[in-house]
């Protein structure tokens, strides 16, 4: 009997994943009506309301920079979170609110960290984002010249590169070279299909990731992150993250 208990035995149930742990987010698009984010002031206060509510400490917003659909500069995204700074005070929030962007690697990047333009956050950190379906030329290059200025890259949800899905051997050299991995936690709820949330899970397997993030454009992603807090795989990630912690 002692045999057929231990298979038949029911697996304990995970508690919900404290997300005050992380105590900051890194990757959000809270600043209204500049991109595929927060449309109106309403939505963004709503999001930061949740956010408060989960426990986190620290938003770090970033806004898309991408010239074709999103040619932001950092005056636009200064000005909307100086106005969101307010909007939140207003209503009461606490959550501290600081702004960074989302890079997308387009032929305007590279000029930008030529003059060191980009917005960065915690320790000089820059968020690079690329095109999911079409392997980008010359990385190598870009990676030199933000290091060169002494950003310290970090690259947008790894695991939603088509080009990369079934192996993270580019993820493993790319650390090895100072370069940073963040996962968005929502693909581990399998908001972005089946193979993207196999390749989060490779990547915290093998911790081979810096940061998590929501990647939250809208509230509906917190009320999904929320509702996957017993996920094994986010639990799994508190033993590994230590950069979240000292931004």
């Amino acid at each position: 009997m002692g045999l057929f208990a231990n298979i038949f035995k029911k697996t304990e149930k995970l508690a919900p994943f404290d997300l005050g742990r992380l105590k900051v987010d890194i990757h959000s698009h809270l600043i209204p009506g500049i991109d595929d984010g927060a449309q109106d002031m309403d939505q963004s206060i709503a999001m930061l309301n949740k956010f408060q509510s989960m426990g986190f400490k620290k938003v770090v917003t970033t806004p898309h920079v991408m010239t074709d659909s999103f040619p932001n500069t950092n005056e636009i995204i200064l000005d909307g979170l100086s106005k969101l700074q307010k909007e939140a005070k207003n209503h009461g929030l606490t959550i501290e609110i600081e702004a960074a962007a989302e890079y997308y690697f387009d032929e305007t990047l590279m000029p930008k960290i030529t003059n060191k333009e980009l917005l960065t956050f915690g320790d000089n950190y820059v968020l690079v984002e690329f095109a999911f379906h079409s392997k980008p030329q010359f990385l190598d290059q870009l990676f030199f010249e933000l290091k060169s200025k002494e950003y310290r890259p970090v690259i947008a949800h790894f695991e939603r590169y088509m080009y990369f899905l079934g192996s993270i051997d580019k993820a493993r050299e790319w650390r090895k070279n100072g370069i940073n991995i963040q996962i968005n936690l929502n693909s581990l709820s399998g908001q972005y299909g089946p193979e993207v949330k196999k390749q989060a899970e490779k990547l915290i397997d093998a911790g081979e990731f810096d940061f998590v993030g929501t990647d939250c454009h809208r509230i509906e992603q917190l009320m999904l992150l929320e509702d996957n807090l017993r996920n094994p795989y986010i639990h799994k990630i508190g033993n590994y993250l230590v950069k979240n912690l000292v931004i």
